[in-house]
């Protein structure tokens, strides 16, 4: 029942009565007994799956008397789509790759922030001005958590060594047990790495070339392709002994739950990917919905969001590491956040991570429009 309805045809003093009935508690607690009383306020978020279940938002739900009320996506352009045919105002909060925002900001799907809202001082500072949230000085989006992707594999069938490079999808032994999760730009960044391409996604025409006949010679290896579900399944029955563009954030959740599976970083280089929360344009909530960016990037929702049991991810606030370490020191050894020693931030210093964005000199309809005609042949 309705309890805000339950209360119709009461005069005040009958509600008076009741709350002495309870020893004053009612009137003790108005905090409480609003937020009681109160609907309440729908966030509407778009974001990759698992962002809004609450083992993220629960705490925040409860504290600030939110419902989040989610949309979710696979892939950016599948994002891209979905915002372009709603009408402004539509999405308070929207979880973002990175290399999309420019995208997004372009468009005027999103808010301009104000820095100091949010804990910069606290990030790495390799996250404090991180490529593509700012135009200038103006603020559009916050980093919220990142990963790392590689080679992911079944360790039963393939050794770590066979799996630090990413030749390893063309050996005999796995054909037609290779899969790719179905998104054209990590895959694409990944073979570009293998031709030697430093930049991944800003090459002239001659190494595109080089890179659609290279990803042609991987097709008769491949065994499917697989969306955000059919890639942990596939991965976990042993239909798939190899997946390309994906990383620990499958095989993290896996391995936790007794899979022979992980994800190396093989000799060429890993690909970053990299979540960030937008404040949607017209979101009649965004105060609302800044709260909620300055609660996930605080130390305390920074843990939250590496356990997200959706999918794991590492996290750019150091005090999140700090906590981390603290209350869960396994998951912090796990995934490499550990300060004073060597660390997860050591592969982005020393050049083994690339930061994935779109393609520079290519259209992102021409990177797509290849992987239909890849997919399709």
């Amino acid at each position: 029942m309705n309890v805000h309805k339950g209360l119709q045809g009461h005069n005040r003093r009958d509600i008076l009565k009741g709350a002495s009935v309870l020893g004053g508690g009612v009137l003790a607690m108005p905090f409480l007994n609003r937020l009681a009383f109160a609907q309440p306020v729908e966030l509407n978020i778009l974001a990759w799956s698992g962002h809004a279940e609450p083992d993220v938002v629960a705490e925040f739900e409860a504290e600030n008397n939110v419902k989040f009320k989610p949309k979710y996506y696979t892939g950016g352009d599948n994002m891209l789509g979905l915002i372009s045919q709603s009408p402004p105002g539509t999405f308070d909060v929207i979880l973002s790759d990175a290399e999309y925002v420019q995208q997004l900001n372009a468009a005027g799907y999103i808010e301009k922030l104000d820095p100091v809202d949010y804990p910069f001082d606290d990030f790495f500072p390799e996250f404090q001005h991180f490529p593509g949230h700012w135009q200038g000085n103006d603020l559009y989006s916050v980093i919220t958590r990142f990963g790392f992707l590689g080679v992911a594999y079944n360790t039963d069938a393939i050794t770590e060594k066979e799996a630090s490079t990413y030749n390893v999808y063309w050996a005999e032994k796995l054909k037609g047990k290779v899969g790719h999760f179905d998104w054209h730009h990590p895959n694409l960044g990944q073979i570009s790495l293998l031709n030697g391409n430093a930049a991944p996604y800003d090459i002239d025409e001659a190494a595109w070339g080089k890179l659609q006949e290279k990803m042609k010679t991987l097709r008769p290896q491949i065994g499917g392709f697989f969306d955000f579900g059919g890639t942990f399944s596939s991965l976990q029955n042993g239909q798939v002994l190899a997946m390309a563009g994906i990383g620990d954030w499958i095989t993290g959740v896996l391995a936790k739950n007794g899979a022979k599976v992980r994800t190396v970083i093989p000799e060429e280089g890993g690909l970053q990917w990299t979540e960030s929360f937008c404040i949607g344009k017209g979101s009649t909530k965004a105060d609302l919905a800044k709260k909620w960016i300055q609660y996930i990037t605080s130390a305390k929702g920074q843990v939250k969001s590496v356990n997200m049991a959706a999918y794991p991810a590492m996290v750019p606030n150091k005090k999140g590491w700090e906590l981390l370490a603290e209350d869960f020191p396994a998951e912090a050894k796990r995934q490499g956040m550990l300060l004073n020693e060597s660390n997860i931030m050591d592969l982005i210093r020393n050049g083994r991570i690339k930061f994935r964005q779109l393609p520079v000199q290519q259209s992102l309809e021409d990177w797509n429009d290849f992987w239909s005609e890849y997919k399709g042949s």
